[in-house]
């Protein structure tokens, strides 16, 4: 039974105003409390594709204390959705948005978006995290049985696959892609150059873009670099211990923060 439901049924009116009242000042105050721990001024968006170390990159900040929103509360708020309809502003507008500092996964690694980013929060630096293309693809075939990960009509606009998805769903009954939740409908199999050749191109894309516009507003290294945590500190200003060590959805922290 939804909780608001639970709460009107059991409580007098009265009581459950003021529980509300009290409920929505203390999650202002969270809010207000996450914006107080900022580290510098501006966001950090981690715009790497998925299968490349996003949540390593989300627990990374998360450890060192900067307020973070990771992928399953963006999913939550619907912003992949609102990405694919073209409504930004209901993102930045959020305050999960206003008062958190760093940013990974969806939408943030979606076609373009990181362009628009670079000119709508000047003050903001960016993460870029790549791997061997080859280890990137078999990566995402080993999740759902190489299914696409989450909503098939959204991946298939940030992956190219637009036609496949259109063919389908013009001709197969049995195709009934959501709207927003995840349906894994789309088979990644037989597909590996295509998915690698839309990795490699919008890598080499984002590094030509901030290499123009913004050097020193990204940062970029090897997955598979051992040294990818203590570089990623100094180009942040954090003191990152030299045995210091993060894994994708594992973490395994040695050393002491300083």
């Amino acid at each position: 039974m939804n909780i608001v439901l639970l709460l009107k049924q059991h409580l007098s009116e009265e009581r459950y105003i003021r529980l509300r009242t009290l409920y929505r000042k203390s999650l202002w105050i969270i809010l207000v409390w996450r914006k107080i721990r900022w580290k510098g001024r501006g966001r950090i968006f981690c715009i790497s594709y998925q299968k490349t170390g996003t949540t390593s990159v989300g627990d990374f900040f998360e450890y060192f204390g900067y307020p973070t929103t990771r992928w399953h509360k963006s999913y939550r708020l619907g912003w992949h959705k609102d990405w694919y309809d073209g409504n930004f502003e209901a993102i930045f507008s959020s305050n999960e948005f206003k008062y958190s500092q760093v940013f990974e996964d969806d939408p943030w690694f979606y076609p373009e978006f990181y362009k628009y980013l670079f000119h709508r929060f000047p003050k903001a630096k960016f993460v870029l995290i790549t791997r061997n293309s080859d280890a990137w693809f078999k990566s995402m075939l080993k999740h759902h049985d190489g299914q696409n990960l989450g909503n098939t009509r959204i991946h298939c606009k940030v992956y190219r696959r637009e036609l496949d998805f259109y063919h389908r769903l013009d001709h197969d009954t049995e195709f009934q892609p959501l709207a927003e939740d995840p349906d894994m409908l789309m088979s990644l199999h037989e597909c590996d150059q295509h998915y690698k050749q839309i990795y490699e191109t919008r890598n080499r894309e984002v590094m030509e873009f901030f290499s123009e516009h913004g050097p020193d507003r990204l940062f970029s290294c090897s997955l598979e670099d051992p040294e990818k945590w203590q570089k990623m500190g100094t180009f942040f200003n954090i003191k990152v211990p030299k045995d210091f060590e993060m894994h994708s959805n594992r973490t395994i922290k040695k050393g002491t923060k300083k």
